[in-house]
């Protein structure tokens, strides 16, 4: 005797039930996703100041140029020491100079200088006498946003 079971699901229904509930779980998912309205930004800004010094006639020949940053909001000196070659008759450094790089602006202790709003008076000694000197002023800085809409 053989009994014969009737087919309830064909190949075609079985296809056709798991697209459709495909379908359905992935409007499900694309309802509950957050909606993008924008581009945000991300945004930096840090002031740099350019110190310099130079020979202007090249009579010096090879020197050490020691620049010194002094804060008057926090009482602190920074130095950075450069060494000129033979053929080198100046430089420009970099107020404040980035920490990974290897001759930074630092304490005597070797706190890294910082971009801090306030007024800063510098000099540049050559060979232990004050060579040239200068202030400057470090504005409060800030960013604004634009959202650009679709």
């Amino acid at each position: 005797m053989t009994t014969s079971v009737p087919a309830t699901s064909s190949p075609a229904r079985v296809s056709f039930g798991g697209r459709a509930l495909g379908a359905l779980v992935a409007l499900l998912l694309l309802g509950a996703a957050p909606a993008a309205h924008a581009q945000t930004w991300m945004v930096s800004t840090t002031a740099h100041i350019k110190l310099g010094i130079l020979d202007k006639y090249g009579q010096l020949g090879p020197y050490t140029a020691t620049f010194v940053v002094h804060s008057e909001k926090t009482g602190k000196d920074y130095f950075l020491v450069k060494q000129l070659a033979n053929n080198q008759t100046g430089i420009d450094v970099l107020f404040p100079t980035e920490p990974s790089d290897p001759d930074y602006f630092k304490t005597e202790g070797g706190e890294a200088a910082v971009a801090a709003p306030g007024r800063y008076t510098w000099e540049c000694r050559v060979k232990g006498v004050k060579a040239v000197s200068g202030r400057f002023v470090f504005p409060e800085v800030g960013n604004d946003v634009t959202v650009i809409n679709k």
